[in-house]
């Protein structure tokens, strides 16, 4: 690597830490919700009764619609105009929207049938998803405009990721109020937690769109006088023609596949984790197993902290392409060391790969937001346009799509290892290697294909630095 130009950032592009805070407490908000949907409909069986098979038909049939919502939110917030902004009605609408449903949705009245009781959850579901929807998409791409330096919106990003992580560390515990015997049954229990979630959605919420001010909505509007048409015939073409445009656009094309391939490396052997500790490591005892389990997750989450404040000054320092390399190199080597840790001659050691792991997820939702706000400004150069709802959109719904898939793939994994939980801890030799393998290999391998992609990413801080000044030459800046 050569050395590369290196630009400080301005003064009046720094965001203050008061408004950085404030963005990332609406991470805080969009990964609550998105993990508390998940984690509390195990409810529906073990409340309720309800066949599994219908449960888990209950959690992908809704956001099987986000493929076509996402890219049609983040349309309509790229293409509104008002007084208030593109992005801050609809982050203040949706988050009390999206709070009331969620309440409404754990409401459930004894004594129904399971049919009932699935499409009141898959109906309320849909209408949820679509209120998430609405604050979720314009709260992301109010983020890719904050400023327009090229450091700084990798700072913003790693404030973000850390509110985010911090709700990833509370939702575990979700299952255990529910259980508090001050509720009677854990139906009435999700009912009162999904009304306290309710009241911190709208406290943190709506707090971005009060206090935080999008940077290009003006200029947003003059490119919306340029474009402007009529009729539905108009809005559909135009949308249509934004969506291919944001798909074919290469650099954005290697982040998405950049993402997909770190992200689900690692969801589809995330399992694989749990049965490697549970039965190769204590040999089949899942008491003791799911302990370590839990250590290693802790462990795991609590370094995340730390990792994205170095990734966030590495970036800073040496660029975010480099940083991903090394971010994700590091992933690599923990990935690599579950063969020799996992081990049932010294259980402690399955912590040592946790810390270097972290570095994977850490390092990615750190990077890639800020990235792709760097893409914005490119595509902006090309045409025009400001589209961040839109790229924001397709990205997300890029890795909820990947999660899908690699949660079915890491199914069909598991199975073809010849595991069969059966046998208990009497798995054949044959299996647990190839779990083994699986566990350590599948995540390395995706990683390195992931560096690859990205090895030819041509958005360097000098090409940011560049459009940068381009596009403040034809537009003024902001």
């Amino acid at each position: 690597m050569s050395n590369a130009t290196h630009y400080e950032t301005a003064p009046e592009d720094r965001i203050p830490f008061r408004n950085k805070v404030i963005y990332g407490l609406g991470a805080f908000v969009n990964n609550t919700l998105a993990d508390a949907i998940g984690r509390m409909m195990i409810v529906l069986n073990l409340g309720l009764g309800m066949s599994p098979a219908l449960v888990g038909l209950l959690g992908a049939l809704p956001r099987l619609t986000d493929a076509l919502t996402d890219p049609l939110m983040g349309y309509a917030s790229d293409n509104t105009r008002s007084r208030w902004g593109r992005r801050r009605p609809y982050i203040f609408v949706g988050a009390i929207s999206v709070a009331i449903v969620f309440t409404l949705l754990w409401q459930l009245p004894p004594g129904k049938s399971e049919g009932w009781y699935f499409w009141y959850f898959l109906g309320g579901s849909l209408i949820f998803f679509l209120a998430y929807t609405v604050y979720a998409t314009p709260w992301v791409a109010l983020g890719y405009e904050l400023t327009p330096d090229y450091h700084e919106r990798t700072r913003l990003m790693g404030v973000q990721n850390f509110f985010g992580n911090i709700a990833y560390m509370i939702s575990p515990y979700f299952l255990a109020i529910m259980f508090l015997p001050q509720f009677g049954d854990v139906v009435t229990g999700a009912g009162y937690l999904a009304m306290v979630i309710a009241v911190v959605v709208i406290s943190l919420g709506i707090l971005p769109a009060i206090f935080l001010r999008e940077r290009f909505k003006d200029v947003a509007a003059e490119d919306g006088e340029e474009k402007r048409g009529s009729g539905i015939g108009h809005v559909v073409m135009d949308f249509l023609r934004g969506f291919g445009k944001a798909l074919s656009f290469k650099p954005f094309l290697k982040l998405c596949v950049a993402t997909f391939l770190v992200f689900n490396g690692f969801i589809l052997i995330a399992a694989f984790q749990s049965y490697v500790i549970i039965y190769y490591v204590f040999e089949g005892d899942q008491a003791a197993g799911s302990v370590f389990v839990g250590h290693s997750g802790l462990v795991q989450a609590l370094s995340a902290l730390v990792v994205i404040g170095i990734v966030t000054w590495l970036a800073t320092k040496i660029g975010k392409r480099r940083a991903f390399y090394i971010s994700t190199g590091i992933s690599m080597v923990g990935y690599a060391l579950k063969w020799f840790c996992y081990t049932p001659d010294n259980p402690w050691l399955v912590l040592i790969p946790a810390p270097l792991m972290a570095f994977g997820l850490a390092g990615l939702f750190t990077l890639m937001p800020s990235m792709v706000a760097d893409v914005v400004d490119a595509d902006e150069l090309n045409t025009h346009e400001r589209r961040e709802g839109m790229y924001g959109s397709i990205f997300w719904w890029v890795v909820k799509l990947g999660q899908s898939a690699a949660i079915l793939g890491g199914g069909l994994l598991l199975v073809w290892t010849g595991f069969d939980v059966e046998l208990g801890a009497n798995q054949t030799a044959e299996a647990i290697t190839l779990m083994r393998l699986s566990d350590a290999i599948v995540p390395c391998v995706a990683s390195a294909i992931a560096i690859w992609a990205i090895a030819s990413y041509s958005i360097t801080e000098e090409k940011a630095h560049e459009v940068r000044m381009k596009l403040e030459a034809r537009r003024g800046s902001v």
